[in-house]
């Protein structure tokens, strides 16, 4: 420390200039050198898809002064290549001629850095072929509702299939996707949830139109009731004559408050089978509904069999 004190001022201030100067000097210096800079590629065509391994760094051949060199490796500009057109070899594989965007590549360096050469003639290119198709979301719900109640309506999805774009090779196996999970306890309102789609993380090259969908659901309550309402028989010969104890059978059924006096007995149509009963020689009719509104869920039918007796 005390030796440290005996240096001049004077000498230290003269070694400081010295050195700024050999800086100065070094610096504006021109040299040519080799620097290696990021690039992207833009303008590919439509049909086509840039896949993984592709180059994304360029070695170049430039020649400039200290300053201007050590100014690019700093900034590590980002070098952008036109691969609107592509050649192709006889092997299938995708490249660009170096050559051809010597000037563009010279424009976007800094001024006055002048590019000598580029390391590679060619520049591979990993390039599939684009396809598009339209495949069908798929939900998945962990839905439990209040007691009493339940969907009015099947779930709506908004939209249920979205265009996604790829290699051919990825897209013929995907044939839907799945929305990532949504689960709601005791629901007894309507909901309207918007739902990302999962996307398929091992295929790197599939392109979604979208990323998210509206889900939807309408949800009532739901009651029990019960109506009498007429049957009919169908296939029975003129000349056979049934004795049947009533020609009317009770329908039981669950439906939404909301529709519950939409429902009457023309809302349904039940018919048996004589033939069928013959052939099968019973005694008995089986009662079936042929016709009913989409609204009325779990129908049952009591007595599940009419008895009836030929007069000859």
């Amino acid at each position: 420390m005390k030796n440290f004190k005996k240096i001049p001022k004077t000498l230290i201030v003269f070694l400081f200039i010295s050195f700024f100067i050999w800086l100065l000097i070094t610096f504006s210096k021109e040299y040519t050198t080799e620097i290696s800079l990021p690039i992207t590629f833009k303008n590919i065509p439509q049909n086509k898809l840039l896949q993984e391994p592709y180059l994304k760094i360029l070695s170049l051949s430039v020649k400039s002064s200290g300053f201007n060199l050590l100014t690019t490796q700093i900034s590590n500009r980002k070098i952008s290549i036109d691969a609107s057109k592509l050649n192709k070899n006889k092997k299938g594989s995708y490249y660009l001629l170096s050559k051809n965007h010597f000037l563009k590549i010279q424009k976007q360096l800094f001024t006055g850095i002048h590019l000598q050469s580029i390391e590679l003639d060619t520049i591979p290119l990993q390039i599939g072929e684009l396809t598009s198709k339209y495949v069908g979301l798929k939900p998945n719900l962990d839905l439990n509702y209040h007691i009493g109640y339940d969907l009015l309506e099947p779930i709506v999805l908004k939209p249920d299939s979205i265009l996604i774009s790829g290699p051919l090779s990825q897209i013929k196996e995907i044939d839907n996707l799945e929305l990532l999970p949504l689960v709601l306890t005791d629901v007894k309102k309507d909901f309207t949830k918007t739902l990302s789609i999962k996307k398929i993380t091992e295929l790197k090259n599939i392109q979604y139109a979208r990323d998210e969908v509206v889900l939807s659901g309408s949800v009532d309550k739901f009651t029990e009731g019960k109506i009498m309402v007429p049957f009919t028989i169908k296939n029975k010969p003129e000349q056979v004559n049934l004795t049947i104890l009533n020609d009317e059978i009770q329908l039981a059924f669950v439906v939404a408050l909301s529709n519950f006096n939409n429902v009457s007995k023309a809302s349904f149509k039940i018919e048996c089978d004589y033939l069928l009963s013959k052939k099968n020689n019973l005694s008995y009719l089986i009662p079936k509904v042929v016709l009913k509104p989409s609204f009325v869920r779990n129908i049952k039918l009591l007595p599940s069999k009419i008895d009836f007796l030929i007069q000859k």
